[in-house]
């Protein structure tokens, strides 16, 4: 049976933490927004699979083929191709806020309300904290990490397993509707917590700066959190993503 292949290009919003996949072995769930203002969701993605000219970042125009999902029927997902993967351009910051802003629901109840399953939000009253992982817990997601890993065909490269972060990141912050309390599950919060352990060589000045990075200057600036629900339980919405955005500026024209 064929299979029709669509077009897509998204500007890329968030990695989310990679996961394992019974099919496809270690998988990254992405979320991006195309030129006319509609949400993405990129699945599966091997993201360290992925060669040179396909592996993104945040804020990378992306070109990819999809088809519709066998056992994914929000509307905004999309089953890639993941040979079919290209990086064409980058979103300059200063054309963020214009672009994302107009994309902004009141509450991730409105969202739901609107049928989405992808929505940016712009969080109230925001704290970050952190939370240590038991070790057992550590342990168990070492396993699910080496696992994933391993997974692969004979052509696939083979892949270290990623370590677990140590901490739980999370999120209290009200919306439109009420307050709310969200584990982060976005990729780069937790290389940020790796990355800075490396520059500043202890946990504790690592949350440090990552607090007072979340908690003022992200805080006074303007954030963005990207929020999605899940698949098997779509009363269930997840913070995916922060993004450094400005509060204020000049709509864009879809």
């Amino acid at each position: 049976m064929s299979v029709t292949l669509q077009n897509c290009r998204v500007s890329i919003l968030v990695k989310a933490l990679p996961q394992r996949s019974a099919t496809h072995g270690e998988t990254v769930c992405c979320a991006g927004v195309t030129p006319y203002g509609d949400f993405k969701r990129l699945f599966p993605v091997r993201f360290r699979h992925l060669g040179e000219g396909a592996a993104f970042k945040r804020w990378d125009w992306v070109d990819f083929k999809y088809r519709t999902p066998t056992n994914d029927r929000r509307a905004e997902s999309c089953h890639v191709m993941e040979d079919s993967i290209n990086v064409d351009g980058f979103m300059p910051t200063k054309d963020r806020s214009a672009f994302l802003n107009p994309l902004v629901s009141n509450s991730v109840a409105d969202a739901a309300a609107a049928g989405k399953s992808l929505a940016l939000i712009r969080p109230m009253n925001t704290r970050f904290y952190y939370k240590a992982k038991a070790e057992s817990e550590l342990n168990a997601e070492r396993k699910i990490y080496e696992q994933a890993a391993s997974q692969g065909s004979f052509f696939d490269k083979q892949l270290a397993a990623l370590e677990p972060s140590p901490y739980e990141f999370r999120f209290k912050f009200e919306d439109g509707t009420g307050p709310h309390d969200y584990a982060n599950g976005d990729w780069e919060a937790h290389a940020m917590f790796f990355n800075g352990r490396k520059r500043e060589g202890s946990d504790k000045a690592t949350l440090d700066w990552m607090s007072a990075t979340f908690n003022e200057e992200y805080a006074k600036r303007g954030m963005l959190f990207c929020v999605g629900n899940m698949a098997k339980r779509p009363q269930t919405w997840q913070l995916l993503g922060v993004l450094r955005v400005d509060a204020t500026a000049q709509p864009a024209l879809f």
